[in-house]
């Protein structure tokens, strides 16, 4: 039980009064049986008051790890240098490492309850930070070796802070969705576990993400928000299960068939055809509707944008010859301003052991040229903005791709300097791939 009463909160009680759930309610709850959780209160309505942050950052560590644990000291004292809100005073953070995927059972999400609660800790939880980590936030610089030794003795690990690899991040994919393309869990644990070192012990240039999506539809922002993302994607034809595209229609009409999925197509790949008309090619994925029309796709022209996949679940389906695409260079807003990753790899096999550790190498010579050649306080799609891809491609040993492109179809004209001789290496690179 806390020992103390609630600050006055004025402000926050504002934020009770919609008709909305409120953190604050969630913070009061936990201030019932935690001082530490009371003052944070206390510090966060001096914050609204004065509209101005009162945290500073500082040095705290568990044994053996240089990273994963985020500093929190206030700022907020009185004459004699004393914390004004001496329980809060220090709130440091633990990133900790989720499983692949966000798998978790009752159970041990009781027990990682329990050890931070006690261990000291605030009761306070995020499930999951923007690099995926569990953020278990509020504890005192005594009690950080104690709550790690207990997430640590239940099989969980520290993840990234500072200038270091961070924790990554992959959709659930394989385990439950029927558009994943390849095991992102194996991903994720491949390269990540092969790549501690770089997390728990800074000494990159400044932060690097890995993130894996099972398909384009990118649950995980991986395209926007991380320095490698590994794409599922397929090459071969749209899979069609006509039955339950026949069932689609049947409940929705030619209406919403015409506006919600053909005029949708941002190639304009799908057409409606009189079944009388239509001839089959190799390219072309076809469903019947059974009233004498043909739903068409023309494969040649998709650009897997998953509209129409995600329009009629179970009847468009991703084709069967799957495997991923590499993008480099995502982030947020920073020096260039918010960048999407650049394709690299327009499309890899991602199944055999093999394929695990081409992408393992491929993963550890990104991260090893982002070391050698990135500027302080400088993420991967920056470095790429100032010294060029083609540089970074051939520092890669990645030969120039025709399949990597910005926007296709925008723009009809090129430069074709030297296009023979990138032609010549693409197609040396394709028979030695082959």
């Amino acid at each position: 039980m806390s020992t103390r009463p609630l600050h006055d909160t004025p402000m926050l009680d504002q934020l009770e009064s919609g008709p909305w759930p409120s953190f604050v309610t969630g913070l009061k709850r936990l201030a019932k049986d935690n001082d530490m959780m009371v003052d944070l209160i206390g510090q966060l309505e001096t914050s609204y008051e004065t509209r101005k942050g009162y945290w500073k950052g500082g040095t705290v560590g568990v044994f053996g790890y240089g990273g994963g644990i985020i500093p929190r000291f206030t700022e907020l004292k009185d004459e004699t240098g004393k914390p004004l809100f001496p329980e809060a005073a220090e709130f440091h953070t633990l990133r900790v490492q989720p499983p692949a995927g966000m798998h978790y059972t009752s159970d041990l999400l009781r027990k990682l309850c329990d050890v931070w609660v006690d261990n000291g800790g605030s009761g306070l939880i995020a499930f999951h930070g923007q690099s995926g980590d569990i953020m278990f936030q509020g504890v005192s610089s005594d009690n950080v070796q104690a709550v790690f030794n207990g997430l640590n003795e239940i099989g969980f690990d520290l993840g990234g802070a500072g200038p270091a690899l961070r924790t990554s991040m992959s959709c659930v994919g394989s385990a439950r969705c029927e558009m994943s393309c390849f095991d992102e869990a194996r991903a994720l644990r491949t390269v990540i576990n092969n790549n501690l070192d770089d997390m728990h012990r800074p000494s990159l240039p400044y932060k690097f993400k890995f993130k894996f999506s099972g398909c384009p539809n990118d649950c995980v922002n991986a395209i926007q928000r991380s320095d490698m993302a590994t794409i599922g994607t397929w090459r071969d034809n749209i899979r069609v299960n006509e039955e339950q595209v026949q069932a689609y229609y049947k409940a929705h009409g030619m209406n919403d068939l015409v506006n919600d999925v053909i005029s949708k197509c941002p190639t304009k790949a799908i057409t409606l055809v009189a079944s009388d008309k239509f001839k089959s090619s190799e390219n072309v994925s076809a469903a019947s509707l059974g009233d004498g029309n043909t739903l068409c796709i023309d494969n040649k022209n998709c650009v897997r944008c998953m509209h129409c996949l995600n329009v009629i679940p179970g009847g468009l389906l991703p084709g069967n010859d799957k495997g991923v695409t590499i993008l480099v260079g995502g982030k947020g807003v920073l020096k260039i301003g918010a960048t999407m990753g650049s394709v690299i790899i327009p499309f890899m096999k991602l199944e055999s052991d093999e394929d695990f550790e081409k992408l393992n190498e491929l993963a550890r010579n990104i991260l090893d040229f982002f070391a050698e050649n990135a500027l302080d306080h400088e993420r991967t799609g920056e470095m790429i903005e100032r010294i060029g891809l083609a540089n970074f491609l051939e520092g890669m040993d990645i030969p120039v791709d025709p399949n990597m492109i910005k926007e296709p179809r925008s723009n009809p004209y090129f430069r074709s300097d030297d296009w023979d001789e990138q032609v010549a290496k693409w197609v040396e690179y394709k028979q030695k791939a082959a």
